[in-house]
């Protein structure tokens, strides 16, 4: 008897043993149907071993999945990903699994010649019955093909000579064509392009920082890089991670344009059945790009040679529910284990990123200015307090000016607020009371184009309400504070003729939505954008000459010890709009605080200065990227027993040099979905071993079973 320890996508903490039936012939990375209780589940085997001396009866495997293994590349990227996370290998697997849990996808109908000979033979009856004969055709295709009418097609299959089958059509990935047009690289890109190439020629694990500013044309030298190695390797595959959906389709574009075939999709918005076309053409080798989100990352490749991480610095490519992971680290990982190289882009690499190329970990490529004639914006401050907006208005006088001037020369202008909905919080003026989600202390966004208060954090949504829940009185609610929404009712009142969109994820809720959205404004029949940060990053609008952004202290509230560093990186993404074509742009950032280092690094385009200062603070604080962080959140419904054991948790902190450990506090996000929430903050030098750490620390004390514990490491949300 042989044993195979198979891995189930659950929150269980190992790979469960079960004995192989007799002819199965298992590897590791087969997928199997295994017997759990009294249920049946898909796993992965990742070992098989000899049995001889197993005093102890196993349950048989069920039987092998018809879905190709899991290549050993991706099996030990999952078991990685998994022990950095300090989380259960389950976790990570059920991701990667996702694709083959989807449906397949239904049977279509197609046609085949069967030799039957029609009662009477046309030329065009002549051109289908060859066009049928190469093999099974959808109908639509051999209209097409043959170059006929569906009459025609019908007559033939009434007389017999075409009959219809249903079968699943296996996905079509076309071999991209490596000699399709190129854009043309300037000198600074060519000399990039070139570095890449190399590294692509040495082989093996390598990191690259592409580095450049808005409009440099980062896409153009790393599309070089993809061609290079597409051309090289015949079997090679490639990744290009995205932090939004909404770029998906931007950059699906341009490298259909290039090789003249449309890469592999793979993100929450695509449907299950095309997910699993995707998933299966990946670990088959017939998909030789795929463009996605973070998930993709678990993608079964067969042969990965390069990711790319395009906007590396994003926040988005943290998840932060489930299985919590940041993509970026995790795709150097996977090209470390799979031996392949890595390249992150950004015009505002994170303090990571930047610290690791400066360290020579990463090779760092710049771009220092933008492709063609285009130059970079020139951006000013406009002050608030000696400027304020009209009352029960957002934009300033000279803002307002700008955007006038701006339409005047029939140029686009794009109000940037990073703010979701109408306003971002309601309140009763009769009693005060804020009105929250339940069992949540989120506020409630009000949404006026559906007339409803969500919850952005836990998705609860109910009608505006006409009194106010807590003292009944009437029509005493009132908006505070804007949202995009807002900021167009605002631009409409002032701009009557102008032509204006929203572009937020409430707005835009689909690829195809996005699409259409951002060839609208291409093509100019947009004159002003109002837009979150779905629109502040990887678009390219020839005609966008001024970016106005509503609320530049936004992301300083309130803020964590990477605010200044991501307001930077979200403010410059969203100014670098403007003005990447011929005509100059500019951009005006409303602000209460001019004087902020952030303003007038943004101001000045200072960024080197900026990193230099953030950089002295966190070395002289250890925080990273000079020493690393954790967060443990624990969360129960009842507030006694979770006090009490987080007071537990506290006490039986390993006695270790070089780790501090700060809390039990209560989260900023005291309640949410009714469970109190309790967190402490792990500090730790770069030399200590963290995962190691926090995994003894959990052993110590057995949480009850009302109280969950959540490890973050490397957290960016401090809530």
């Amino acid at each position: 008897m042989r044993i195979a320890q198979v891995l189930l996508p659950l929150p269980l903490p190992e790979a469960f043993d079960y004995a192989e039936p007799d002819g199965m012939e298992l590897k590791a990375g087969d997928l199997v149907a295994v017997p759990l209780g009294p249920r049946q589940i898909g796993g992965v085997v990742t070992a098989v071993r000899d049995g001889a001396g197993h005093n102890r009866q196993l349950k048989p495997i069920l039987a092998r999945l018809d879905e190709a293994p899991l290549p050993a590349g991706a099996l030990a990227f999952i078991e990685w990903a998994a022990r950095y996370s300090v989380d259960v290998p389950g976790a990570p697997l059920s991701i990667a699994l996702r694709g083959a849990r989807a449906p397949k996808p239904k049977p279509a109908r197609m046609l085949i010649a069967t030799g039957a000979a029609p009662a009477r033979a046309t030329p065009a009856r002549t051109r289908v019955l060859e066009a049928a004969a190469e093999g099974p055709i959808a109908p639509a295709a051999l209209v097409a093909k043959a170059g006929v009418s569906s009459g025609v097609i019908k007559g033939l299959i009434d007389e017999g000579a075409l009959e219809a089958v249903f079968e699943i059509v296996e996905a079509a990935f076309p071999e991209p064509n490596l000699d399709g047009p190129s854009s043309p690289l300037n000198p600074s890109q060519a000399a990039a392009a070139k570095v890449l190439t190399g590294l692509i020629a040495e082989g093996g694990f390598q990191a690259a920082l592409l580095d450049g500013v808005t409009g440099s044309g980062k896409t153009e030298v790393y599309l070089e890089a993809v061609a290079e190695l597409l051309r090289a390797d015949p079997e090679a595959q490639v990744l290009v991670l995205l932090p939004e959906i909404a770029l998906t389709q931007a950059v699906l574009a341009r490298f259909e344009d290039r090789f003249g075939v449309m890469p592999g999709e793979w993100h929450s918005g695509i449907a299950p059945p095309k997910r699993r076309r995707v998933w299966e053409a990946v670990g088959a080798g017939r998909c030789r790009i795929v463009v996605g989100a973070r998930s993709a990352l678990f993608l079964p490749f067969k042969s990965l040679r390069l990711i790319v991480v395009d906007e590396e610095h994003d926040s988005s490519f943290k998840q932060e529910e489930g299985f919590i992971y940041h993509a970026r680290d995790m795709a150097v990982a996977r090209a470390k284990i799979e031996g392949a190289m890595v390249v992150l882009a950004s015009a505002t690499p994170s303090l990571e990123s930047l610290w690791n190329a400066e360290s020579g970990r990463y090779k760092w490529l710049k771009l220092r200015s933008r492709h063609g004639a285009a130059e970079l914006p020139d951006i000013g401050l406009i002050d608030l307090r000696e400027t304020p907006p009209e009352t029960g208005r957002w934009l300033s006088p000279p803002l307002v000016r700008a955007v006038a001037e701006t339409l005047g020369r029939g140029e686009q202008a794009l109000l940037f607020l990073n703010r979701r909905g109408y306003a971002p919080l309601v309140l009763c003026r009769s009693c005060g009371e804020k009105l929250t989600a339940p069992d949540t202390d989120s506020w409630l966004v009000e949404h006026r184009y559906t007339g409803r208060l969500i919850c952005h954090l836990t998705g609860f949504s109910m009608p505006k309400p006409k009194t106010c829940p807590h003292c009944a009185a009437a029509d005493s609610l009132v908006s505070i504070g804007p949202g995009v929404e807002r900021i167009e009712d605002e631009a409409r009142a002032l701009f009557p003729d102008a032509e204006i969109a929203v572009f937020s994820s409430d707005t835009v809720m689909h690829p195809d939505a996005a699409r259409e959205l951002i060839g609208r404004m291409e093509a100019g029949k947009i004159d002003i954008l109002v837009a979150t940060q779905a629109a502040a990053k990887g678009h390219n609008f020839p005609n966008l000459t001024l970016v106005g952004v509503v609320d530049a202290d936004l992301g300083l509230r309130g803020g964590d010890l990477r605010a200044a560093e991501r307001t930077y990186q979200l403010l410059a993404q969203a100014t670098g709009r403007a003005g990447r074509a011929e005509r100059p742009g500019r951009a005006l950032l409303q602000t209460y605080a001019p004087d902020h280092a952030v303003m007038q690094a943004l101001k000045a385009q200072d960024r080197d200065g900026f990193v230099a200062v953030e950089m002295a603070e966190r070395e002289a604080a250890r925080l990273p990227p000079f020493g690393r962080l954790a967060a443990v959140i624990c969360s129960g419904p009842d507030a006694e027993a979770l006090e009490t054991f987080v007071r537990a948790l506290a006490a039986a902190v390993p006695n270790t040099g070089d780790v501090e450990v700060y809390g039990p506090a209560d989260a900023p996000l005291a309640l949410v979905r009714g469970r109190r929430r309790k967190r402490f903050l792990v500090r730790a030098d770069r030399t200590v071993d963290l995962q190691a750490f926090l995994s003894a620390w959990r052993a110590r004390v057995r949480p009850p079973g009302s109280v969950r514990v959540v490890i973050d490491v490397d957290p960016y949300s401090f809530l």
